[in-house]
């Protein structure tokens, strides 16, 4: 396993936090290749729970290293309030976290640009933490990086730039105040003094351990049906959380990769607008947003909720190279009488051969389901295949055989213990 990629394979939101922090115990190395803060990794280990929105979820294994890699866009008061959690916590990183120091950095205007476009008709429904138009910047060749602090004169002179033509923007089209070019410039070299002993060259860190045969484990954010290019566009992210986005944000070539895992919720959930042809608008949504404590990690916002999507998943198997699955929240389940799995779409009662990326087709689909009969009995304590319900069993083999794809682990509850092993 040199390196092992693990993707949200639906709308994120999928439980990927406890499953990098599983599989991380047998790796060495844990790294996020894209993203920013506005995704929440949530770790429950013991009677305690962590959610991460930065650093990589294998920091609660003492003998991993986490990278933040160079397709990361870092905001530094998320960063150091996730550092300071973790140490108050008594998890020491002290040489265990590195930082790329071509990483972008989320500045104060990306977070007031992202909060006044989301009040516009437009609205995607972000979270207004500033990834956007942090992106939006680095592809203008415009952005910040990590590297840029440590020149006071040419973050100085980079700086004035963007802030004079944001200033601009600010004021002339929206009305609000300038920026203080200065005040920004100081808090920003203070933040440097802060992360210093992190920052290194993680590209050459990550392609030297590979060389020396070490096991990585590259983590991504949200999910594969969000990504840039290949998601439900524009409702999408603004990275690539595909696994080929593991090899850009990261500095690593794809010869390294041996391995990809899809993770995939026993249902379905999105945040934010955009099509979503599963969405339960009725008791049954809201049943499984409340058993599944569906709100999101980082916002607190309502997942909407759905039935699992086979059509949807044989898509982002394909565009991920998904090798195995591992299912999580099969648990949130145990009550209902029934489940539905969509195993087609149609538009105007003829069947789509593909799932289709554009919006307007995907909001039109009539979704064909095929019903599942329910086990109505907990399965959270059970952690051998053979022993959960018959239902149970073709319910998940009914997965499996309509995405094509092999199931590896299966999660029962939020525990690193409430977790069995298929066959």
């Amino acid at each position: 396993m040199p390196v092992h990629i693990i993707v949200g394979a639906q709308w994120g939101d999928e439980g990927k936090g406890k499953v990098v922090d599983m599989l991380s115990e047998h790796a060495d190395i844990v790294a996020r290749y894209q993203g920013g803060a506005n995704a929440g990794h949530t770790v429950c280990i013991g009677d305690k729970t962590y959610v991460l929105h930065l650093i990589p979820s294998g920091i609660f294994h003492q003998h991993i290293t986490c990278v933040i890699g160079n397709g990361v866009v870092i905001d530094p008061v998320a960063l150091m309030s996730e550092i300071d959690q973790l140490q108050k916590a008594g998890i020491d990183i002290k040489g265990r976290l590195l930082i790329s120091h071509n990483a972008h950095l989320i500045m104060p205007y990306h977070k007031m640009l992202d909060t006044i476009r989301e009040k516009s008709a437009n609205s995607i429904g972000t979270t207004g933490r500033g990834i956007g138009p942090a992106y939006i910047d680095k592809f203008m060749r415009v952005g910040i990086r990590i590297v840029d602090l440590l020149d006071r004169d040419i973050l100085a002179q980079k700086l004035k730039a963007n802030i004079e033509e944001k200033n601009q923007i600010l004021t002339k089209v929206y009305g609000e105040t300038k920026m203080d070019v200065d005040a920004i410039i100081a808090e920003y070299q203070e933040f440097d003094k802060s992360i210093d002993e992190y920052i290194t060259d993680t590209s050459l860190y990550l392609n030297s351990a590979l060389k020396e045969g070490k096991r990585i484990i590259a983590e991504g954010a949200q999910g594969a049906l969000l990504d840039v290019d290949h998601g439900t566009y524009p409702f999408v992210t603004s990275s690539n959380p595909t696994s080929g986005g593991a090899c850009t944000g990261l500095g690593i070539p794809p010869t390294y990769v041996d391995s990809i895992t899809g993770i995939v919720k026993a249902y379905s959930t999105r945040v934010g607008n955009g099509p979503f042809p599963t969405e339960l608008l009725n008791d049954t949504g809201e049943k499984l947003r409340r058993i599944g404590h569906e709100f999101g990690a980082t916002t607190g916002r309502p997942r909407r909720c759905g039935w699992f999507d086979a059509v949807a998943l044989r898509y982002s198997a394909t565009v991920n190279g998904i090798q195995q699955i591992v299912i999580t929240k099969l648990d949130v389940l145990d009550e209902f009488d029934e489940m539905r799995i969509c195993v087609g779409y149609e538009v105007g009662g003829k069947k789509l051969k593909s799932f289709p990326t554009d919006v307007k087709t995907l909001e039109s689909v009539t979704p064909v389901y095929e019903r599942f009969e329910g086990w109505k009995t907990p399965i959270s304590g059970v952690r051998e295949f053979a022993d959960l319900p018959l239902a149970t069993r073709r319910y998940l083999n009914a997965m499996a055989e309509l995405t094509g794809t092999r199931i590896h682990i299966i999660s029962v509850g939020p525990r690193r213990d409430q977790t069995l092993y298929a066959r």
